[in-house]
């Protein structure tokens, strides 16, 4: 049912849910995997095994819940396991192997074998020698460290020569030095020689692009353009297939194959369950200003939580991450600085009653916010244990605030100085609201210590943050081209630095960037209070910044459009025609939506539920 501008808020007679059962730490209930980090370019296994990058093939999904089809699946993971622990005694083999798995994004069926492997990896590091293969070096350091083994960066002192720069041998060494480039984006602070390796690899490998043949130009500038580490697994993986017969690798890109459908499969179906949500919830037709795009909300929970198994999770983060952007733009474009302001006290105190007081509009908008808040933490307290209304409420609160503190910006016409502007824009950009979310929602080491560690933004959350805050005012148009009043640090720069241009500007926030990548790997990669599924989700939000604000000079996401039609359309084949489609899908209107595209999706998704009921 839509929500109604007349609707009373009133305060429940209690809250519908007890406090916690305890302050101990949860047992984790959800399967735990250790980060594993996707790539875009290609691998050499041997002379005879090399997975190659190629066309993208496009494989139609047929749904089909066959126990038999189940089983034969299930069956040949086994025989991949089984090979897997075979071949991977050989060290390089090994880790081919598991670049392979990685690579194509099915590694959460090898986990066992995979920590198997990279263990004995690690046991034998010191007694490997292949100090004069920087392919091999520079994939073992990326995938053991990765994994959260610690690995010195010293490995690569044995490629330099005496004055301290790397060997000229190396510069024709084009697959090493792909590799060493790959490495070099797992740095910390502090790890000079793998700065020195990152920029050494860069130039020789950009001004060798004209000198390569197709495959091998194409390949380096994927590693240069889209790095294994900060790059999405699950947006990556369909480019890797080929239909050249080759060993082991034929074998795995079939499983990787019928994964990727079962998966893509299981999307849509999540899909059906938001669209039906945001209609029920009925904001899209009482805000009209606000933006519509469940399915672009939904991208953020696909992107951050990856392993089928956190289906449940993905739904319901999509409901926060939606509020976010509807909250946004209130204080960005609709509300007045005196609402602005009482809708913040509101949200502070969390009161009821108070918003009684609000504008229609944003009554409408706390009475959603209140409900989708009551009823996570409700779910959350039947799965876990644990009662997070209170991080919820305080999370949120803090986001208001921020947003407020801009607004009173803009409305005095006063930059504020870089740092004063950053420090704010990390709360305002909303990751703290995500991550707080998904730390609940995945109930894994929920403790009183780290409830309370959550709640006041550690590292591994102010750096991803600093990443989207950074990224985003890099952008030359603000999301659907709104007319908002965010302000950048680009400008907040450019006001302190006087007679610095704009190329200056992006090349400080470009090292910003690259500094708050550093402290993110280090309090991912490293022991750290949370559950390896919480570090990889922090880690994909940062991959998934530039998807999500890299916009062309017509105020679109390319890549991001790419991604969601090869997604939601090339694998519904049966019920769509692609070449049909595109004109839905840059048919925007006077509201910047895209009414055609949206109405067709929702009765396809609507009507398949029907058909199933």
């Amino acid at each position: 049912m839509a929500l109604s501008c007349s609707v009373s808020l009133t305060a429940a007679s209690g809250w519908p849910f007890p406090q916690n059962r305890n302050t101990e730490r949860v047992k984790p209930i959800l399967k735990e995997f250790k980060p594993t980090l996707p790539s875009t370019q290609k691998w050499s296994v041997s002379q005879k095994q090399t997975l190659a990058f190629g066309r993208t093939k496009q494989y139609p999904i047929t749904i089909n819940n066959d126990d038999s089809d189940t089983a034969g699946y299930a069956e040949k993971l086994q025989t991949f396991k089984h090979i897997l622990r075979k071949e991977g005694e050989e060290p390089i083999q090994g880790l081919a192997m598991i670049d392979a798995i990685q690579r194509l994004c099915i590694d959460y069926h090898f986990q066992e074998e995979i920590d198997s492997i990279l263990t004995r990896q690690s046991m034998l590091l010191s007694t490997i020698h292949s100090d004069n293969n920087l392919y091999e070096v520079a994939l073992r350091f990326r995938l053991l460290r990765q994994q959260g083994y610690h690995v010195s960066a010293g490995v690569f002192d044995n490629f330099k020569d005496n004055e301290g720069g790397f060997k000229q041998k190396l510069s024709g060494d084009t697959m090493g030095l792909v590799s060493l480039y790959e490495a070099s984006q797992l740095s910390i602070r502090g790890e000079d020689v793998l700065d020195e390796a990152g920029d050494y690899s860069y130039q020789l490998l950009r001004s060798s692009l004209t000198n390569l043949d197709n495959n091998q130009a194409g390949l380096v500038r994927n590693s240069l353009d889209h790095p294994h580490h900060k790059s999405l697994a699950s947006f990556t993986a369909k480019y890797y297939f080929n239909d050249e017969p080759n060993g082991w690798v034929s074998e795995l890109q079939e499983l990787a194959k019928t994964e990727l459908e079962r998966v893509h499969s299981q999307h849509q179906h999540e899909i059906v369950e938001i669209l039906k949500w945001w209609k029920d919830l009925g904001l899209s037709t009482e805000l009209r200003f606000a933006r519509d795009q469940p399915l672009k909300w939904y991208m953020w929970s696909m992107a951050c939580l990856t392993d089928p198994s956190l289906s449940e999770q993905r739904i319901e983060l999509t409901k926060p991450v939606s509020m976010i952007y509807i909250i946004d733009d209130i204080f960005d474009v609709h509300g007045t600085l005196d609402e602005l302001v009482c809708f913040t006290e509101v949200i502070n105190r969390w009161d009821i009653a108070a918003a009684e007081q609000l504008p229609d509009y944003m009554k409408i908008c706390f009475k959603a916010l209140n409900n989708i808040t009551n009823d996570i933490s409700y779910k959350i307290y039947k799965e876990h244990g644990w009662n997070p209304v209170d991080s919820l409420r305080k999370a949120w609160a803090s986001l208001c605030r921020a947003f407020l503190v801009e607004a009173r910006w803009f409305a005095s016409g006063k930059l504020p100085s870089g740092e004063e502007y950053l420090k704010n824009g990390i709360v305002s950009s909303g990751v703290h609201v995500v991550l707080v979310h998904i730390f609940f929602l995945l109930g894994q080491y929920i403790s009183k210590e780290n409830v309370e560690l959550i709640s006041n933004f550690p590292p591994i959350i102010s750096s991803t943050a600093t990443i989207l805050r950074l990224w985003d005012d890099l952008g030359s148009a603000k999301d659907e081209n709104q007319d908002g009043h965010d302000g950048s640090y680009v400008e907040c720069y450019l006001t302190e630095n006087e007679g610095s241009s704009f190329e200056d500007a992006r090349k400080q926030v470009l090292r910003m960037i690259s500094d708050a990548w550093k402290q993110l790997n280090q309090e991912c990669l490293s022991p750290n209070p949370f559950s390896s599924t919480f570090s990889k989700a922090s880690l994909n939000i940062a991959r998934m910044v530039p998807l999500m604000y890299d916009y062309d000079d017509n105020h679109r996401l390319p890549s991001l459009e790419e991604h969601m039609k090869s997604l939601f359309y090339e694998n519904v084949s049966a019920s769509l025609n692609i070449a049909r489609m595109v004109p839905l899908m840059y048919d925007y209107d006077a509201n910047h939506r895209l009414p055609s595209l949206e109405e067709h999706m929702k009765s396809l998704f609507y009507e398949n539920v029907s058909a199933k009921k």
